[in-house]
């Protein structure tokens, strides 16, 4: 399989798009003045504790407050308030645990309220960027990501990614973290750091456990509320999450941005750091690569499938929910029953792969053409599931209802990305009126009477729509002969299938557009 990312840079937005065997899987847009993302911890301010929602508000300086839970806080509450309070005051003098007692952890079951108090400074990680009117979701179980792990503060405990299934391996690595990791901080060791060398973790071990520092000191005389320590901006969490050995290509249209990824790769990955490429195309890099196409393909309400299929999708205030036409696809002799299912199979696997691209979250229900054999229900839901395996967003896909809807929840920590797809018409403007046609003649022939006459130019070409240029060149005389016979000097009329229908645009004689 031929994996790439292509990134683009361009009005205060990084785009990055992950494209297999050419097809567009992943899209992400981080803006350069980003507000409140997922990973970013802040010093927060308690403003009210709700114990009938068991839950408290709290400001993180977004205008709506954030929402705490009390199954967020985490076991180890106690501990991170604990060290947050002396870290601001001054009294406790290094980010290291080494000497800390770790208090014992809060009930399973408990009341916030007894844990939490209004007016509290505490320590917080964002979990879900605002959106729509909601404010951010928290946690109080600060954790920090690296390449190949994450690190738990104020446990003691090697916990390894279930999708390491070699078990010499799996020994290996706790028996490695065990040793490198420093006294009450735990770690998560993740699926990247299957077969890698002792250097490359400690490595990464240690580059978090500098960012932790980072923390501890700006936390030091902290007045909340205050972001303590943001989370790598979104091209390097990117970078990050999804480089693995099977990428063959990066490319990158700003200059800048390609050798900051080169440097990074040469710290992190330096097998990998030549597949950075910078592109230096006259065409746009989305454009180049056929992405802006597919995006346009993928993110309206009606995408059409290969086969002649299509799905609409309808987003609500509660949920997604698509249904699945057989449109043009016939099916051939085959019988009604294998023809559904292979529209419906067709179908998983691109509603799967829409549900990454355009990060749709929340209940989704998705209505397949009706399956009326048990065994076909199975392979439907199967092909589904099996195709949002490499979905990193916890999900859960139920089988088929008796009314052939299959419902699926997925992890919703950002805003969906949503891209408009339908465009104005350029000459109506959207109001659904145009000039009178005939009117665009007289129109061109102001334009023409101004630059022979006003400016005295020669040479000049005229390019309008294939429908005007015929209207315009054919006869005798035509109108361009009069034209001629009206200024002496001859018109070039060229027709121009880009040109919308009552447009037109004059060169002069260089072959520079002519301002009329």
């Amino acid at each position: 399989m031929n994996n790439e990312l292509v990134i683009r840079s361009a009005g205060g937005e990084v785009a990055i798009a992950l494209l297999r065997d050419k097809v567009l899987c992943e899209l992400h847009r981080e803006r350069t003045e980003r507000g409140f993302a997922v990973g970013d911890i802040f010093l927060a301010k308690v403003r009210k504790v709700a114990p009938g929602l068991n839950a408290a508000f709290v400001d993180v300086g977004h205008e709506k407050d954030a929402f705490l839970h009390y199954f967020d806080l985490g076991p180890q509450y106690r501990n991170s308030f604990k060290f947050a309070k002396g870290a601001v005051s001054g009294t406790i003098q290094s980010s290291l645990l080494e000497d800390w007692k770790l208090d014992a952890d809060i009930p399973k079951d408990g009341k916030l309220a007894d844990a939490v108090s209004a007016s509290q400074s505490i320590l917080v990680q964002i979990a879900k960027e605002p959106i729509s009117t909601k404010g951010p979701r928290l946690t109080a179980e600060v954790t920090l990501a690296g390449r190949y792990m994450v690190l738990v503060p104020f446990i003691n405990k090697v916990s390894i990614s279930s999708r390491i299934t070699d078990e010499t391996e799996r020994k290996r690595l706790k028996e490695l973290m065990q040793a490198i990791r420093p006294k009450n901080f735990g770690v998560i060791i993740r699926t990247n750091a299957s077969d890698k060398r002792t250097e490359d973790l400690e490595n990464d071990l240690k580059t978090l456990m500098q960012r932790w520092d980072v923390m501890f000191r700006n936390l030091r005389n902290a007045q909340a509320p205050k972001k303590v320590l943001g989370e790598i901006d979104r091209t390097s969490a990117v970078m990050r999450d999804v480089l693995t050995k099977d990428f063959t290509s990066i490319q990158v249209d700003d200059e800048l941005l390609a050798e900051e990824i080169y440097q990074t790769l040469e710290k992190t990955a330096p097998e990998k750091k030549g597949i950075v490429k910078h592109y230096k195309g006259n065409l746009d890099i989305f454009d180049n690569f056929g992405i802006n196409r597919q995006i346009k393909q993928a993110f309206g309400k009606q995408v059409m499938l290969a086969s002649g299929a299509y799905l609409i999708i309808e987003k609500t205030e509660a949920m997604h929910v698509i249904d699945v036409n057989s449109g043009s696809r016939k099916g051939g002799n085959q019988a009604q029953e294998k023809n559904a299912l292979d529209i419906n199979v067709e179908a998983a696997k691109e509603i799967a792969r829409l549900l990454r691209l355009r990060d749709m979250g929340g209940i989704v229900a998705i209505d397949f053409i009706d399956l009326y054999e048990p065994e076909n229900r199975r392979i439907l839901h199967k092909t589904l599931k099996d195709a949002m395996e490499d979905d990193k967003a916890k999900h859960n896909v139920l089988p088929p209802s008796r009314f052939g809807v299959i419902e699926l929840t997925r992890q919703r920590v950002r805003p969906e990305t949503e891209i408009e797809t339908n465009e104005s018409c350029p000459t109506c403007k959207g109001t659904g009126e145009v000039q009178a046609a005939i009117l665009i003649i007289d129109e061109i022939e102001s334009a023409l009477n101004y630059l022979h006459g006003e400016k005295d130019m020669n040479g000049l070409t005229l390019q309008v729509h294939p429908f005007i240029h015929a209207y315009l060149t054919k006869g005798l005389p035509s109108i361009q002969h009069k034209w001629w016979w009206r200024w002496r000097k001859w018109v070039k009329v060229m027709p121009d299938g880009a040109q919308q229908f009552l447009a037109f645009s004059v060169k002069d004689g260089a072959g520079n557009e002519v301002v009329v």
